[in-house]
């Protein structure tokens, strides 16, 4: 779709290992993509959450560091899987299809393919790198634990982050202004990070009872795919 696809794919040819590599495969995507790739716009927005999380871990903001780091390893390793299995043309959520799909439309906000983005990432994948990090740590998806009250210690942050991005990213794709009055208002205004993350935590704990069972845990995620597909199909709504 791109001319630099390939260097993209070559980006994420290696899972990362720690938050370190995140980062480094995420400014390698925002460093390729240019300003009239939807792509961009999500990728620079998860950059500034990247960015918050590793400050918080290597500043001892949370009981278990170690735990949120691994967690933002595996989440970000779905990302870079699902935008890999796209440029390659091979089968890749739904959800995330139709973000990877509409990457050159100009008639959607840089905002909306930012949230379509961030709607993908937890409503689908997030509960799935909680169960891989519960099973690489030998934890349990506990809501009275610890890691649930480190996980909902970054909520405020990330509901900053994203509150920001609603006023910086307001613009078309190629940067122009937007009529002043559009459905993207009311859109805006219903997405929650907080709520959004809650919801993934609770899928968690589903799909860590299912864990045992493969194909009701692959019915679930399929089921999950669905709902967000839908969700990121409303957010990438063009604006007139």
């Amino acid at each position: 779709m791109f001319p630099y696809d390939a260097t993209l794919l070559a980006g994420v040819q290696t899972a990362p290992q720690s938050i370190a590599d995140v980062l480094q495969t995420l400014r390698t995507i925002d460093s390729t993509c240019m300003d009239g790739d939807g792509l961009k716009w999500f990728n620079w927005l998860y950059l500034q959450v990247t960015q918050a999380v590793e400050a918080r871990v290597a500043g001892g903001g949370f009981t278990d560091p170690a735990w949120l780091a691994q967690l933002d390893v595996e989440f970000a390793r779905l990302y870079f899987s699902a935008l890999k299995s796209s440029l390659t043309g091979e089968p890749t959520s739904a959800c995330w299809q139709v973000l990877f799909t509409n990457r050159n439309q100009d008639a959607i906000a840089r905002i909306q393919f930012a949230l379509a983005g961030i709607n993908a990432h937890i409503n689908h994948d997030l509960c799935e790198a909680i169960v891989t990090t519960c099973q690489v740590t030998a934890t349990t998806p506990d809501r009275g634990g610890t890691h649930y009250g480190d996980y909902t210690a970054l909520n405020s942050t990330l509901d900053s982050l994203v509150e920001s991005a609603k006023q910086t990213l307001n613009v078309r794709l190629p940067g122009g202004a937007l009529p002043p009055i559009s459905h993207l208002e009311d859109t805006l205004a219903a997405w929650n990070v907080s709520a959004a993350r809650e919801s993934a935590w609770q899928n968690a704990e589903h799909l860590w009872q299912l864990g045992s069972i493969p194909l009701l845990a692959s019915s679930f995620m399929d089921v999950l795919d669905g709902f967000t597909t839908v969700i990121g199909k409303a957010l990438l709504v063009p604006v007139p």
